[in-house]
């Protein structure tokens, strides 16, 4: 048999932040303090969101709302990545990603920290996007589960395929 495993991965439900995209764009266009304001959530590309409004400030409170119902949806912040609106004609906008995957650079600092600080006999493979974790002992495997989860890595990981 198999030694035990698991895969590290950061994917976020694409249903769900196209719920609470909706979510959002439904509180924009029904709240008093938005009403006259431009302000829109929208898509613009698979894994890009684009929030607009006519004021800078307005703008920035757009995308509290949007993060707010992300929250709700069980979705980490960490999976949003959005930077300052930017004047774009008469409108403030700002583009916003939804960040998929574990880049090569973040999977050696968390395949680094498996090798330093987790039990001995675990090992970490990089697989494209996903981490596979293996061991001797299922409770090693738990050690280095509680271990990536007290780090802070920058991005939002989820535990799959724990065999």
């Amino acid at each position: 048999m198999a030694d035990p495993s698991f895969d590290v991965v950061s994917k976020v439900d694409r249903q769900e932040v196209d719920n609470a995209l909706n979510q959002a764009s439904k509180e924009l266009s029904t709240r008093f303090d938005f009403r006259g304001t431009g302000a829109r959530v929208s898509w613009a590309g698979d894994e890009a969101v684009t929030i607009q409004a006519e004021t800078e400030e307005r703008c920035r409170a757009a995308i509290e709302v949007f993060r707010e119902k992300l929250i709700k949806r069980n979705i980490s912040l960490k999976a949003f990545d959005v930077g300052d609106p930017a004047p774009s004609g008469k409108v403030y906008k700002v583009t916003g990603t939804i960040v998929q995957g574990i880049a090569s650079d973040k999977a050696k600092q968390i395949a680094k920290k498996i090798r330093d600080e987790g039990p001995k006999g675990v090992q970490a493979q990089i697989q494209g996007d996903q981490l596979r974790v293996s061991g001797k002992k299922k409770d090693h495997l738990q050690e280095v589960i509680s271990l990536l989860k007290s780090e802070d890595f920058g991005i939002a990981l989820q535990f799959t395929n724990y065999r």
